[in-house]
């Protein structure tokens, strides 16, 4: 199984990426790996995430990485990775941002 990453979760892998780059490297590599071990095991087993009915309505499923939040979509094929957001931030801005990425 693969996935496939929506081009606003890619921006948001190189805005994780970038601000943890310029204070720490070794942290930036090793957030980047856990990202791709968690994308990797979410194709293999698309449905083990939750769901978060007060973010969307939509079909999508829910992991978590460190701080943040990995919005995919399971019954795409290959599985479809929305967003990668701080899970600290407003429920607001995060529906909404949901809401931006079709």
């Amino acid at each position: 199984m693969h996935f496939d990453l929506h081009p606003e979760a890619t921006s948001d892998l190189d805005e994780i990426l970038e601000y943890f780059n310029s204070f720490n490297s070794s942290a930036a590599v090793r957030l980047l790996d856990e990202f791709f071990a968690k994308f990797d095991s979410l194709a293999k087993m698309p449905h083990q995430g939750f769901r978060r009915p007060e973010l969307t309505s939509r079909p999508l499923r829910f992991a978590i990485i460190e701080n943040y939040l990995v919005a995919y979509a399971p019954d795409r094929n290959p599985v479809w990775i929305v967003a990668v957001i701080d899970g600290r931030r407003n429920p607001r801005v995060i529906a909404s941002i949901l809401r931006d990425r079709e």
